[in-house]
């Protein structure tokens, strides 16, 4: 097999869950005419605000129309939670070594500095990467943008030359790959795919959770992907 080296329906809580409390509400007036919401708790009186209130995304049950397609979403699955620590692991790099750049003035010192970080990232994941297969690595390019807003390709032309990008994107398209794709879940289903075990992956601890680079809004993703599968 060839190897790649490269790299909801939301609720809000409305109410404290606890075995032995009993909870009501109700609503009081200000002098301003504003309404305030009230929980009573065990006989305390808390206002609303001073509730935090986490986001919860309720997943829906997952349904497969064949044993093949189930087979390949697992498949994706298992792949996408071992490339994802990389790509999260490239977004900290890239944060880390920016906000560093901002404090050295001389153009020499910025250049010593990335080649160092350059060094020790490929020196710290080299053998790892080598060791991913064709459909890892590209799962990896797409989860690079996804973490860092930038494709494989702008990052290595931002930290290297635009030549060996393109050298790089060259080799890559031997294997079928290329280090300029995007990640696009509201247009590539495969994108979607990934976006909906990132999610259930990390409620169900497995990953940990790291923001992309650009809002992603789960719900209106699944309505989107819903409304495709609908309207076939």
């Amino acid at each position: 097999m060839k190897r790649f080296s490269y790299l909801y329906i939301i609720f809000l809580l409305m109410g404290i869950t606890a075995s032995s409390q009993t909870i009501s509400n109700y609503y009081e007036q200000e002098g301003d005419s504003t309404e305030v919401v009230y929980y009573i708790i065990d006989g305390d009186t808390i206002p609303r605000e001073y509730i935090d209130l986490d986001e919860v995304i309720l997943l829906n049950k997952l349904e497969f129309t064949s044993k093949e397609d189930r087979h390949r979403y697992l498949v994706l699955r298992r792949k996408t939670r071992k490339v994802y620590p990389y790509a999260k692991l490239a977004s900290e790099r890239l944060t880390t070594m920016t906000e560093r750049l901002k404090t050295i003035e001389k153009k020499r010192d910025r250049k010593k500095y990335t080649k160092r970080v350059q060094k020790y990232v490929e020196e710290e994941f080299s053998e790892k990467l080598k060791k991913l297969t064709r459909t890892e690595g590209q799962i990896l390019v797409k989860l690079i943008h996804r973490q860092t807003g930038r494709t494989a390709f702008e990052l290595v032309k931002e930290l290297r030359t635009g030549w060996r990008a393109f050298w790089y994107n060259t080799t890559a398209n031997v294997f079928d790959i290329s280090i300029k794709d995007e990640y696009r879940p509201f247009s590539v289903k495969e994108d979607y795919l990934i976006e909906d075990i990132l999610e259930r992956s990390f409620q169900a601890d497995i990953l940990e959770r790291q923001k992309p680079a650009f809002p992603i809004d789960y719900l209106e993703l699944s309505q989107h992907w819903n409304k495709k599968t609908v309207n076939k």
